[in-house]
C-alpha cells in the first residue's frame, strides 16, 4: 500500500506537468484546429526564463531568492505568450485550414528555437532588435501616406533588404569586436540547472514515504492553471468571443467579432500556459535546449486521448497517463502483484517493461487500442476542426 499510495502521488505530480502543457495545447490544436509542433519549444522557453530570472535574484540573497519563482511564473507567461502571438502573426494566420502546411512550418519554428537557445548571445539579441526597429518601423512610418496601399509591393522588399543588410553589418563589427560579454553564448548546449527555493526543498513525511513539496506546489499550480482558464473561456468576454469563433467562424466575424484578434489571443493563451509549464518542469530537474521534445509527444496524447478541445478530458487524459505511465515505469505495478506461480508470467511482463522508456511504449500502444474503440477521444467536441 505505501508503494501504490507514493507511485499514484508521483504519476500524479507527472500528469500535472502534462496536465498544463496540455491546457494550452487543448487551447491552440483543440479550438483553433493548429498542429503546433513547437509548442515543447515554447515550454522550453518558459524553463529558460524560470532560469534568467532566477539569475537576476540571486544578488539580492536571501530572502528574496527563495520568492524567485512568484516572479518567474508571470514572467514565463508573458515571455512565451508574447513568442506565440509573434508565431501567429508572422506564421500561423497564413496558413489556417492547412493543417500539414501548419505541421511542417511550426516543425521549422521548432528547430530554429532550438538552435537559437544554444546560440544567443549578446550580439545576436542586438541584432534582432535593430532588425525590428529599422523593418517594422520604416513599414509603420511608410503606412501612414495615402499611397501606401499603391507602393506596398515595392516598398516593403526594399525595406527588408535595407534592414537585413544594416543588420548584418553591425552584427559583423560587433563580433569582430572580439568583446567576450557580447559574443559569448548565454547557454549553449548543454543543460542548465534551476534551483528550487528553500521552501519548496525537501517533503512532507506521510508513513513511509516523503511527499516533496516541490510536486505539491505543481499539482496546486495546475489547478490554479485549470480554474483560470475554465474561467477565462466560460465567463469572459473573450471568453465567449473564442468559443463562439470556434463553433461557427463566418457566423462570429458577420457578428462584428473581431476573428483575427481571437485567433491572437486564443494562441498567446496557450503559448503562455505552455511557459507555465516550462517554469514548472525545472522544479523536476534540469533543462536544455531539447527539453520540449520529451513532452510534445505525451501532450499530444492527452489532447487526443481526452477528445479535442474537452478541457474535462484533457484533465482525466493527463492524471490518467502520467499515474500509469509512472506506476508501470517505476516498477511499482509489478512489484505489487503477489507471488503466485499463476501471475509470474504477468509479473515479468510488467518487469520487461519498467523502464521509462519501455513504460512510454506500452502507453502509447494501450492508447492506439483506447482509440480504436473510441477515435473521438473521452469526451469528444465539436469545433471548427472537425466542422471544416
Amino acid at each position: 500500500m505505501p508503494q501504490l499510495l507514493e507511485g499514484l502521488f508521483n504519476g500524479i505530480s507527472i500528469g500535472s506537468v502534462l496536465l498544463i502543457a496540455a491546457l494550452g495545447l487543448a487551447i491552440v490544436f483543440g479550438l483553433m484546429g493548429v498542429i503546433n509542433l513547437a509548442h515543447g519549444e515554447l515550454m522550453m522557453l518558459g524553463a529558460y526564463t524560470t532560469f534568467v530570472v532566477q539569475n537576476c535574484f540571486k544578488p539580492l540573497g536571501e530572502p528574496w531568492l527563495s520568492y524567485y519563482i512568484w516572479a518567474a511564473l508571470p514572467i514565463a507567461f508573458i515571455v512565451a505568450a508574447l513568442a506565440g502571438l509573434a508565431l501567429e502573426r508572422g506564421v500561423i494566420r497564413f496558413l489556417y485550414g492547412r493543417p500539414l502546411e501548419t505541421l511542417l512550418a511550426t516543425w521549422g519554428v521548432s528547430l530554429i528555437l532550438r538552435q537559437f537557445v544554444r546560440s544567443v548571445n549578446g550580439a545576436m539579441v542586438i541584432g534582432i532588435v535593430l532588425f525590428c526597429l529599422l523593418f517594422f518601423g520604416g513599414i509603420s512610418i511608410l503606412s501612414r501616406r495615402i499611397d501606401w496601399s499603391r507602393i506596398r509591393s515595392w516598398a516593403t522588399p526594399i525595406i527588408l533588404t535595407l534592414s537585413l543588410g544594416i543588420t548584418t553589418a553591425v552584427s559583423i563589427l560587433l563580433f569582430k569586436s572580439g568583446q567576450e560579454a557580447i559574443t559569448r553564448p548565454w547557454f549553449s548546449a548543454r543543460n542548465v540547472d534551476v534551483t528550487a527555493p528553500k521552501w519548496l526543498q525537501g517533503g512532507l513525511p506521510i508513513g513511509s514515504f516523503q511527499v516533496p513539496y516541490a510536486r505539491v506546489f505543481i499539482i496546486c499550480l495546475t489547478i490554479i492553471c485549470i480554474l483560470g482558464t475554465y474561467w477565462f473561456l466560460n465567463r469572459s468576454i473573450w471568453g465567449l468571443r473564442i468559443r463562439a469563433v470556434t463553433q461557427n467562424r463566418s457566423m462570429s466575424s458577420c457578428l462584428g467579432i473581431p476573428t483575427q484578434k481571437v485567433d491572437a489571443l486564443t494562441f498567446s493563451l496557450g503559448s503562455g500556459l505552455a511557459g507555465i509549464a516550462g517554469c514548472a518542469i525545472t522544479l523536476l530537474g534540469s533543462v536544455g535546449p531539447n527539453t520540449g521534445q520529451n513532452y510534445i509527444v505525451d501532450t499530444f496524447m492527452v489532447v487526443v486521448v481526452g477528445g479535442v478541445g474537452n478541457l474535462v478530458g484533457t484533465i482525466i487524459a493527463a492524471l490518467v497517463i502520467g499515474t500509469v505511465s509512472y506506476i508501470i515505469g517505476s516498477g511499482t505495478l509489478a512489484l505489487m502483484l503477489p507471488p503466485v506461480e499463476s501471475l509470474k508470467p504477468l509479473v515479468d511482463l510488467l518487469t520487461f517493461f519498467a523502464t521509462t522508456s519501455m513504460a512510454k511504449v506500452l502507453v502509447f500502444a494501450l492508447i492506439i487500442a483506447f482509440l480504436q474503440v473510441r477515435p473521438s477521444g473521452i469526451f469528444p467536441q465539436k469545433g471548427r476542426m472537425v466542422d471544416g
